[in-house]
């Protein structure tokens, strides 16, 4: 199983702090360096939050190995079109290592701060979605002018130039838990489907409800990459990664799945989602001037993945 990093971008990304998580991330082995794409946190203070297109650009001209991408953009405010001819240019520039993640939207906070419309119920975010979807898959794989009658996006002779230099254009995650909605998405149109704190169990239900939505879709179960988001707090001791988390309710952190302890507890934690057909673990690395606590992670748990 693979390990990235994942970083909440509206808790404090400046240009800074992503030149040394990408230098760490190039240089640790990690597989991927990826991000959240918003403008604010839900609620608390406001802080820095570096631009999603900028920060990936960087990456591409400034990084030889790594993958990279958005867990994931919100198309509530993200357009379709601007997205997926951003993603393509920025595959292209980096050779082939940028991933689309797209979403919904859900963050009533940054709409409502500047003005975007999350809209009112969770079937018009989800109609609004899948269009998102159709328009970015259509754009990547159409070689001719095409017209799409939407009602968020409706296009008229839309051709994506100069076309994807990966044929069908660069990958694209479906992030979220949700079996009615998000899972039949990612099988229609994901190459990556990817869960968000699912515990082993959990994470094999979901396994086995997206091999039955492929199999609807004529698609075979290894064609959908299945990842996941899991939050980690690391320590050469467990008391040290206790200490990191200060006041935080250490029983309710756990309820959630955060693994938190010494390389030897986290590593066993990974494995069992690694167990239940994980292929990936993105680390959601909440301290992002915790490097020391990313080179831990790299040279004491990695090299014990399955």
């Amino acid at each position: 199983m693979e390990l990235a990093i994942m970083i909440e971008g509206q808790m404090g990304l400046n240009w800074p702090r992503w030149k040394r998580l990408a230098e760490a991330a190039e240089e640790l082995g990690y597989a991927a360096l990826n991000r959240s794409d918003h403008f604010t946190g839900p609620q608390g203070p406001l802080k820095d939050s570096l631009e999603l297109w900028a920060s990936f650009t960087y990456l591409a001209t400034n990084t030889k190995r790594i993958r990279f991408g958005a867990l994931v953009s919100p198309v509530s405010w993200r357009h379709p079109v601007i997205a997926a001819w951003s993603a393509t240019a920025i595959d292209d520039l980096s050779g082939g290592r940028f991933h689309m993640g797209l979403g919904a939207g859900w963050q009533e906070r940054e709409h409502r701060n500047y003005g975007f419309d999350l809209l009112d119920t969770l079937d018009e975010r989800f109609k609004r979605f899948e269009e998102a979807l159709e328009v970015v898959t259509r754009l990547f794989n159409s070689d001719e002018p095409f017209d799409f009658d939407g009602d968020y996006f409706p296009i008229h002779e839309g051709l994506l130039l100069p076309r994807p230099s990966r044929k069908g254009g660069p990958p694209i995650v479906v992030g979220g838990n949700g079996p009615k909605r998000t899972l039949p998405l990612a099988a229609k149109y994901g190459d990556e489907w990817n869960g968000v704190y699912l515990k082993p169990d959990q994470f094999r239900e979901r396994m086995e409800r997206l091999d039955q939505l492929l199999a609807e879709q004529g698609r075979e179960p290894s064609s959908l990459a299945r990842t996941q988001m899991h939050r980690v707090v690391i320590g050469k001791t467990e008391q040290e990664a206790l200490a990191k988390l200060g006041d935080a309710d250490l029983e309710t952190l756990r309820g959630r799945g955060v693994m938190i302890g010494d390389p030897a507890q986290v590593a066993a934690g990974l494995n069992a989602i690694a167990e239940a057909g994980c292929q990936r673990v993105d680390v959601q690395w909440l301290d992002m001037d915790d490097i020391d606590g990313l080179e831990l992670l790299a040279t004491k748990v990695m090299p014990q993945l399955a």
